[in-house]
């Protein structure tokens, strides 16, 4: 639920349907407060309806950071849903204050694999407990082991939340922010130092300040059990819980396997710890009510004096009340003072901060209900049997009070905690949102030069392929209009022919007439036969002339048309170089675009990268920085206050010296007057001996004898009394002194040795910190120069399929070009044209014709130019050009591209179309002079 929401509110469905509507003074009856503390008190109750007796969890969400409080209700709640095992208590089942004294191993051991058996449920669902110790761990009446108190918990595994109760912490949760994450094993050190407290009545580093405790726990060694008499399976299973390396800690479900919770135990060990739990109080309730009973008794009968003697024997009562509970390993109110209590006992994050002693209540518990009023939620269970007193109730109270100002400094260094991790989460997300931006707006561009590219290419291969359709068309128009041409010129040349035969036949004709007329001697039928067997002759030898000239003309216009297709082909494949090449070209200079602006963006992404990270570490360091500088404020603070305490202390004790002074006065002087009145009576008892056995006329003597010697035995008393008095005046003045200055001294020595504590763990915090930020710089820089060597490495082998992609284009090309004119010679050869012929034919067309002078002056040309780089283009470095791959013959005349691209280069694309299509109409041109050898 968003924390805006207005804490207590029940418009969100969701939330709702977590509690009961009903009001729950209706619901419950007789109900009497059985425990205090910081997270509110546990009420004895009885449900009306069913009539069971219930402990009501009353958890308050007023005051300040009132959202907070109640989203850690809400996060309890929705935390017990979703937990259903027989070691962790249910949804709407509550607690109440579990506190233990030292137990015996066999009862540790039983407690311990129930717990575990509930932390393996949790971490086997990436569930973190965070609060474990002996508070939280319940026993129901069937004898069987809760985990309680999941306002620490997590649902989400690793974490790195700074939770949980100081003395349990784990060094990586005490360091999570510092040093990274955490998981379920931080439940496994929590358990070993509850362990560890059940065998020793308290918890490690408990006489120190909660703040100092954190500090110790992250720098200094694991704790071990200070006892000898506890079995090496203890000791070791300890040993392993508490390992302070979080990957030499074991699994809680390995933890099972232990020898330790293994072992062999009567069924009935819980159960026994129970009843003897339910006495213990039962005893401490008739004590103090005895107690109480014989002060009220004697301040009716004896007055106020006889209530001072009697204080002391109820004290001494206590004591040994005391003893006894802890004899029977239960119910020990007296080893550790209450201030000091007060001052150990701060829970982080927790909904139950309650101040965690060697006092034993083992309340227990079954069934389970849920409530909510206007003011507060309300967790309560069914009980078997709860047993509690006043004395406990009442001294829990103070402790909270007492409490408060310890409690606030902690819960202002937790908030102070949270909000620079949120500080820094809230950093690192805005960053990563901008890097995510800048990389968007990065893979854009590219992406938008990519499409740009690829249509221009396109635009490139649509205008080759109507260029190369164009060109088809004017290649077959020209060779129509050429063939037209030809056979044009052979029609007039035919005329002329037949023309020229007609004359010469007439002339002929006439001069064989004219011989025939000088020879008169010939007869005339003989001349007239002579004359027309000489016409058929020369008719029958122009026949054949005409033929002749016609199978000429038709071999030439074959020959022409074939050079021309030949020429053709020639020009389409010089051509098609020229488009493949301007297309490999243009894919080339997109190429190296694309790459350098591969190489911009991963310089600034560089350039970002290391600005977040300066900002991330900037950001960081001031945060620790603020925080060493709260530390170093609390424990100031803390250090005055303990001060102060003892000066209070000091002057309470100089204030109620002369009480104390008069007391022991008064006694001195009750033993002066006993002492005189048995001495009274000594000396009339000697006195009375005396006279009698006196004669009485020496009775006036002995009388004043014995009145002397009263006299003086009276100021021997009296002078004792006088030193008796200074003696002690003198004595408790300078105890007192001593005892104030001896504490003074000890109070300074232990915070002189906390501060230092404190120095010490910011000083490694500090340095690891900053080894911390050299390592993230120096990921960084590894990150950053991977990822430019695989760029470069990327780009290298674009470039070389590329390249390769460029010499299987040309080879390709150059292979169907040489098929195409082996298909076009082997054609050549079938219609009867051989290479030869066709060659000698274009060669002689260069003395006979313009055209063919024209033809093979180009052709010399280009085929000059062949030596030089032909595709206009770097070759790669020890890289054979890419045209000696396939030189097939006639290679000079395709060997023109180079000229031909340098003019295209220079003069564009037009101008090389326009100088194809000047060239092939000059060859039409020059079609006019026609010779038929």
């Amino acid at each position: 639920m968003p924390s805006s929401v207005r804490a207590g509110s029940l418009k969100d469905p969701e939330v709702a349907e977590l509690f009961f509507k009903e009001d729950p003074e209706k619901l419950f009856s007789d109900l009497r407060e059985i425990g205090h503390g910081s997270f509110g008190a546990v009420y004895f109750a009885r449900d009306v309806r069913s009539t069971e007796v219930v402990a009501i969890k009353k958890m308050s969400y007023s005051g300040k950071q009132s959202n907070e409080k109640w989203q850690d209700i809400i996060k309890e709640v929705k935390f017990l849903q979703r937990i259903q095992h027989p070691n962790s208590i249910e949804y709407k089942e509550g607690k109440t204050l579990s506190k233990t004294t030292p137990l015996q191993e066999m009862e540790i051991a039983a407690i311990t694999h129930g717990a575990l058996q509930g932390l393996a449920y949790l971490h086997s669902h990436n569930m973190i407990h965070r609060d474990i110790k002996a508070g939280n761990i319940l026993l129901t009446e069937p004898g069987q082991v809760k985990l309680a108190d999941f306002g620490s918990a997590s649902i989400a595994s690793p974490a790195n939340s700074f939770v949980g109760t100081p003395y349990w912490m784990a060094p990586e949760v005490i360091l999570a922010m510092d040093e990274g994450q955490y998981d379920g094993k931080v439940d496994v050190w929590s358990l070993g130092i509850t362990c560890v407290e059940l065998a020793e009545r308290k918890p490690p580093l408990f006489n120190m300040n909660a703040m100092s405790a954190l500090y110790h726990i992250a720098q200094n060694e694991s704790p071990t059990l200070q006892s000898r008499d506890w079995t090496d399976y203890f000791r070791n299973f300890v040993d392993s819980c508490l390992q302070k390396i979080p990957q030499d800690r074991p699994l809680s479900d390995h933890l099972l396997n232990h020898v330790f919770v293994q072992r062999e135990r009567p069924d009935s060990v819980l159960m026994d710890l129970i009843l003897r739990t339910k006495e213990a109080v039962r005893e401490l309730d008739n004590l103090q009510y005895r107690k109480m009973k014989k002060i009220l008794f004697q301040e009716a009968h004896n007055g106020p004096q006889a209530e001072t003697q009697d204080g002391d024997e109820v004290c001494e009562v206590e004591h040994g009340a005391g003893r006894t509970d802890t004899v029977n390993s239960v119910g020990s109110n007296q080893s550790i003072p209450s201030m000091s209590i007060s001052s150990q006992s701060s829970s982080v994050n927790s909904l139950n901060e309650s101040a965690q002693d060697d006092r034993s209540e083992l309340d227990l518990m079954e069934g389970d209900h849920t409530v909510m009023s206007n003011s507060s939620v309300i967790h309560l269970k069914p009980v078997g049997l709860l047993y509690t007193h006043t004395h406990t109730v009442t001294r829990e109270m103070q402790e909270h009070e007492q409490d408060s100002e310890l409690r606030e400094q902690m819960s202002g260094y937790k908030r102070m905690r949270r909000q620079h991790q949120k500080h820094l989460m809230g950093l690192e997300n805005k960053l990563k949102a901008e890097m995510d931006e800048h990389r968007l707006r990065l893979d854009k561009e590219l992406e938008s030069q990519r499409n740009i590219f690829a249509q221009e290419m396109e635009k490139l291969v649509k205008r080759h392929q109507a260029a190369m359709e164009k060109d088809a068309k004017t290649f077959n128009n020209d060779e129509k209009k050429f063939q037209q041409h030809i056979q044009v010129q052979q029609k007039k040349e035919l005329s002329s022919f037949l023309e020229s035969q007609k004359r010469e036949y007439k002339l002929r004709k006439e001069r064989l007439k004219e011989e025939l007329s000088e020879n008169q001697s010939t007869p005339k039928k003989e001349k007239q036969e002579w004359l027309s067997k000489q016409k058929e002759n020369f008719q029958h030898f122009q026949a054949e002339e005409e033929a002749n000239l016609l199978r000429r003309q038709r071999q030439y216009l074959e020959l022409e048309c074939r050079r021309f297709k030949q020429r053709i082909l020639i020009a389409r494949h010089n051509v098609e170089q020229d488009l493949t090449r301007e297309e490999l070209n243009k894919r080339q200079t997109q190429k190296d675009l694309e790459h350098a602006m591969l190489l911009r963006h991963h310089e600034s992404m560089q350039e970002l990268e290391f600005r977040h990270l300066g900002t991330i570490q900037k950001m960081r360091a001031e945060l620790i920085r603020t925080q060493h500088q709260t530390e170093l404020t609390n424990q100031l603070e803390y250090n005055k206050r303990r001060e102060r305490e003892l000066r209070r202390k000091h002057v309470m004790e100089v204030r109620q010296q002369p009480k104390s002074l008069k007391s022991k006065e008064l006694q001195i002087k009750k033993q002066f007057q006993d002492t005189c009145k048995i001495q009274t009576r000594q000396f009339k008892a000697l006195k009375n001996h005396l006279l009698e056995s006196t004669p009485k006329a020496d009775h006036k003597a002995v009388l004043k004898r014995l009145k002397e010697e009263q006299t003086r035995k009276l100021a021997i008393l009296a002078e004792q009394y006088d030193h008796s008095n200074n003696h002690m005046l003198s004595t408790q003045a300078l105890r007192l002194d001593e005892a104030q200055e001896g504490e003074c001294q000890v109070l300074r020595q232990q915070l002189h040795q906390e501060l230092e504590l404190l120095n010490a763990y910011q000083s490694k915090i500090k340095m690891q910190t900053d080894a911390q930020h050299d390592r993230e710089r120096k990921d960084l820089e590894q990150r950053v120069s991977l990822r430019r060597a695989l760029l470069e490495h990327k780009i290298e082998e674009e470039m070389l399929s590329l390249q390769n992609e460029r010499v299987e284009r040309i080879r390709s090309l150059l292979e169907r070009q040489a098929r195409e004119m082996e298909a076009f010679d082997s054609e050549s050869i079938r219609l009867g044209f051989s290479n030869m012929v066709l060659s000698n034919m274009q060669g002689s067309d260069t003395h006979g014709s313009p055209g063919g002078s024209g033809a093979s002056q180009q052709s010399l040309h280009q085929g000059g130019s062949s030596s030089q780089q032909p595709w206009g283009h770097p070759v790669l470095a020890g890289g054979p050009p890419p045209w000696s791959l396939h030189q097939p013959s006639g290679g000079g005349v395709r060997g023109g591209v180079g000229g031909r691209g340098r003019r295209r280069q220079g003069g564009g694309r037009s101008e090389q179309g326009m100088s194809r299509s000047a060239s092939i109409t000059s060859q039409i041109s020059n079609g006019s002079h026609l010779s038929y050898t």
